[in-house]
């Protein structure tokens, strides 16, 4: 009598899709966490852990207390298939709507550009990146995650002095820190500011005031330096370095604006780092009774395709997203052969669009 084929079961299907991705190389030494899995494979946590115990029998991986599932055996050619592996991480210490729309369009080109060489780009995000010690959640991240390399956007000083010290291949989207060895390429934020100043200046303001972020990242610590060196390069007596800290809310922006308005006499320009903070303080302004350029000038450091629609038209400093995805992928490509990255350092100069926001002073 000919035996009747069985229907794999779905905790079967599960648990032979987990040990084909361990042995590819999928993840290093832990397998991620239950909740991740049940979404990567859409199947309810009793499925997931049916399939758990599965590869525990059979010796694959063992549970560690305050660990997790832990991977003890691979297919023969496992160190072979890690390091074959082509896949970017990228690392965002924090929550995904800090995003401003031209980290997504660059992200997304990216992904595509990478795409086309057989390489794949994941995303990894939480708050837990952003915490005073990042470590711990770090050292799991890697431990799940077998990467060639990785992209830290919006990193604190933590996080990249953790690469750093890790000797973890990866490439900084943004500015690193001072003592910090990393590869990494952004707007020149610092010529930028400097060359906004100067703008200023040359339309007769002599009190101009940068409203910025308190968050002291890196690039707004070069942003600062800039401006400084804007002002202080002019030769008018009268001009003075003014500088006002916000919390990136908006109440804490406009309560850095009614400072600096308070004052006697109070700025007639200001430069703005952060496109949503050039929102808040432009309506802001016009809140309390400003008018813009006629009153207070205002730039912004930075620019969103968005900015054509509003009135008046800012002045601003932008870059085509396509342009930064591709000077990021020439050293993330290097990282990925295993070779040295030519070029550690790289600067992009943005380009400065002069819009309806600047009046001269008489």
């Amino acid at each position: 009598m000919l035996k009747i084929p069985q229907r794999q079961s779905l905790e079967k299907q599960a648990a032979a899709v987990l040990q084909e991705e361990i042995a590819k190389g999928t993840w290093a030494d832990l397998l991620p966490g239950e909740r991740s899995l049940c979404d990567m494979l859409q199947i309810s946590r009793h499925t997931l852990r049916a399939a758990l115990q599965q590869l525990r029998q059979t010796g694959v991986i063992r549970s560690e207390q305050g660990v997790g599932n832990r991977i003890v055996a691979r297919s023969s050619a496992r160190e072979e298939a890690a390091l074959a592996s082509q896949d970017v991480g990228l690392l965002i210490p924090g929550m995904l709507d800090e995003l401003v729309p031209n980290h997504i369009l660059w992200i997304d080109l990216l992904r595509a550009m990478l795409a086309e060489r057989g390489c794949r780009l994941h995303l990894f995000h939480g708050r837990k990146f952003a915490q005073r010690d990042p470590g711990p959640a770090l050292t799991r991240l890697m431990a799940q995650h077998a990467h060639r390399c990785w992209i830290l956007l919006l990193s604190a000083e933590p996080v990249q002095r953790w690469f750093a010290q890790q000797r973890i291949p990866c490439v900084v989207a943004g500015t690193i820190y001072a003592g910090i060895d990393l590869p990494f390429c952004d707007l020149d934020h610092r010529a930028s500011c400097r060359h906004a100043a100067g703008v200023l200046l040359t339309r007769g303001h002599r009190r101009v005031a940068l409203l910025i972020q308190k968050s002291r990242r890196a690039g707004d610590l070069e942003s600062e330096a800039g401006f400084t060196e804007g002002i202080r390069r002019s030769s008018h007596e009268d001009n003075e370095v003014l500088i006002a800290y916000h919390d990136a809310t908006v109440p804490g922006i406009m309560a850095a604006v009614k400072r600096l308005m308070q004052r006697k006499p109070a700025p007639t320009a200001l430069l703005v780092t952060g496109v949503f903070h050039y929102l808040t303080v432009v309506s802001g302004l016009s809140q309390m009774g400003y008018r813009v350029p006629e009153d207070v000038s205002v730039i912004s450091r930075d620019g969103e395709p968005y900015y054509s629609y509003l009135l008046p038209l800012p002045t601003h400093y932008r870059i085509h997203p396509r342009h930064f995805a591709k000077a990021l992928l020439t050293p993330v490509l290097q990282l990925l052969a295993g070779g040295a990255i030519t070029k550690r350092v790289v600067h992009i100069m943005p380009e400065f669009k002069a819009g309806q926001s600047v009046a001269a002073r008489a």
